[in-house]
């Protein structure tokens, strides 16, 4: 039997028997489609606006992010020349250390002074910049050497009853890191100026030595020399000592090839009143060394006594020719009362050497750690000679940072 449409009333539509299951199957899955298009409509915008959220996020935090980068490389270029300062200082430390160039320092003193021994003895301000130091000895016409008695370094330098030395410490060079070569006397004289103390150990008097020394060096470069002895009665006096004359400090008279040979020990070794002598008639030898008496280089008297003697020898030897065209004057104490020491065969004491010569560095000052054999071996250097014994040795280095 046929089904007859049935008009739905509330809906103003016909509906047939068969199709009514369907058309409320219709009915429910558009409003399920309504539902689903609301529902992805509100996702949509929430997308939108979370994107949205997030590109305006995005700008502040690029910016942040874009900061940090900069500010890293702000901080190495920052640290970078700090590094490369601290690279080029260390490369001038160690350029300083290959030329040997010596720490400037403002006065000679080494331990503070009274206010009149500070006025006498500060050297004169050197703000300009410092000369170059030679990468050599320079060549010298005319050496001067003076060898004082028995005091430490501090026992000198910045003592107010030196003010004449430390006159000069503070107008020329001072090594401050100077040491003799061995105890007592007489082996530092032959180290000075023979490079070796022989294995000699005390103050002999018969002691002699056969071996090459500056004067035969000297004599043989076709050069003068003369060793003016203070107290001494006549020229190449053989006594051990008499008044204040000891042949300890005349090393001269300990090498055979000197001693035995009458007429060159005549010649050669004489009082020191000839060398006012020489002085005042311009007969300077190249290679003059003075040994003062046993007071003046202060073994038996005070420091102020040695320093008043060097007051009026000293201004006669830097007012020469033969110091002004090319000179230097060496002044230096044989042993310390210390063993202080350094360089593997130096420790006779820490004991101050002077290094003057018109093409000094003013008021230079030199750390380096040098001895007695540095000490002849740059006199050999000066006059272009070779090395004797520990003065040839790596350790003995020349003293060439005092000079421009």
């Amino acid at each position: 039997m046929a089904l007859l449409p049935l008009y739905n009333v509330k809906s103003g539509q016909m509906d047939s028997p068969a199709g009514c299951v369907t058309q409320r199957a219709i009915r429910k899955t558009a409003r399920a489609d309504r539902v689903n298009r609301v529902m992805r409509l509100l996702g949509l915008r929430t997308v939108i606006v979370v994107v949205g959220a997030a590109a305006l996020l995005a700008v502040p935090i690029t910016l942040v992010l874009g900061h940090v980068p900069a500010t890293s490389a702000t901080s190495t270029s920052l640290a970078r020349p700090l590094a490369a300062e601290s690279d080029r200082d260390f490369d001038d430390h160690q350029a300083q250390l290959a030329s040997r160039v010596p720490p400037p320092t403002p006065t000679a003193a080494a331990t503070p002074l009274g206010a009149a021994a500070t006025a006498a003895t500060t050297a004169p301000s050197h703000a300009a910049s410092p000369a170059p130091v030679r990468a050599t000895v320079p060549a010298f016409s005319h050496v001067f050497e003076i060898v004082m008695e028995n005091h430490e370094y501090g026992s000198v330098i910045g003592r107010p009853d030196a003010p004449y030395v430390n006159k000069l410490a503070a107008t020329y060079g001072l090594a401050t890191n100077y040491f003799a070569a061995s105890h007592p006397s007489l082996p530092n004289y032959l180290a000075l100026t023979a490079g070796s103390t022989f294995g000699i150990a005390s103050d002999c008097t018969t002691c002699y030595v056969n071996a090459t020394n500056i004067a035969d060096q000297v004599e043989s470069s076709g050069r003068s020399w003369k060793a003016y002895m203070e107290d001494m009665p006549t020229s190449c006096y053989m006594g051990a000592s008499t008044g204040n004359y000891a042949m300890k400090h005349n090393p001269f008279m300990y090498y055979t090839d000197i001693r035995n040979n009458a007429a060159r020990c005549a010649a050669h070794v004489v009082p020191f009143t000839q060398f006012g002598a020489d002085m005042s008639t311009g007969q300077v030898p190249n290679f003059v060394w003075i040994t003062p008496n046993l007071c003046n280089d202060t073994h038996d008297c005070p420091v102020s006594t040695g320093d008043a003697w060097l007051s009026t020898v000293v201004p006669r030897i830097i007012g020469s020719a033969a110091f002004r065209n090319g000179g230097v004057l060496f002044i230096t104490w044989d042993e310390g009362s210390s063993n202080a020491s350094c360089c593997g065969d130096a420790w006779g004491g820490h004991v101050a050497t002077l290094v003057i010569s018109p093409k000094s560095i003013a008021g230079g000052r030199s750390s380096i750690a040098e001895n007695h054999y540095s000490l002849l071996r740059t006199i050999e250097d000066g006059f272009g000679l070779v090395h004797l014994g520990a003065a040839g040795w790596s350790s003995s280095v020349p003293m060439r940072e005092y000079f421009r």
